[in-house]
């Protein structure tokens, strides 16, 4: 073996040696961004007041691990909810001001029933985004912008 080959190969051996160490037995996977779509508009009342609610799925909701939704009574409480989802999910309009939230997601699939509702004449922003923040990993998820409109 000649020199520049030992020398090529002991590279090798450190780079091989240097990505194995990075990463960690039992680290969590890489977990994609939420793909977020509107599903439908609908009109209710509250308080005698009309309101439309703007409801929304994740296309990519299987792609999460159920886990992530468990009830976590040892993270900070949600209200007065001390059972609150590991993983919290925020609706945000374009400009980055929070719309609403949910906080008691029991799973996955859950994600198919999120909306953000505003009074009947208001003008909705044109475009919003979800933020799942996984609480225990310290992790946030952002979403693509998605329409507002149908």
């Amino acid at each position: 073996m000649t020199l520049k080959q030992t020398r090529a190969l002991l590279l090798l051996v450190i780079v091989a040696g240097c990505v194995g160490a990075s990463a960690r037995p039992g680290s969590a996977p890489v977990l994609p961004n939420p793909v977020l779509y509107l599903v439908a508009t609908e009109a209710f009342q509250s308080n005698g007041r009309t309101f439309i609610r703007y409801k929304y799925d994740v296309l990519n909701k299987s792609d999460y691990p159920a886990d992530m939704f468990a009830a976590s009574p040892k993270l900070p409480p949600c209200g007065n909810n001390t059972n609150a989802s590991r993983t919290w999910v925020d609706f945000y309009d374009q400009a980055g001001k929070r719309l609403f939230g949910f906080c008691a997601l029991g799973k996955p699939a859950d994600l198919n029933g999120i909306y953000f509702a505003l009074e009947e004449g208001q003008i909705p922003p044109s475009w919003v985004y979800i933020e799942m923040k996984d609480r225990q990993a310290n992790t946030i998820y952002k979403s693509n912008l998605a329409d507002t409109t149908n």
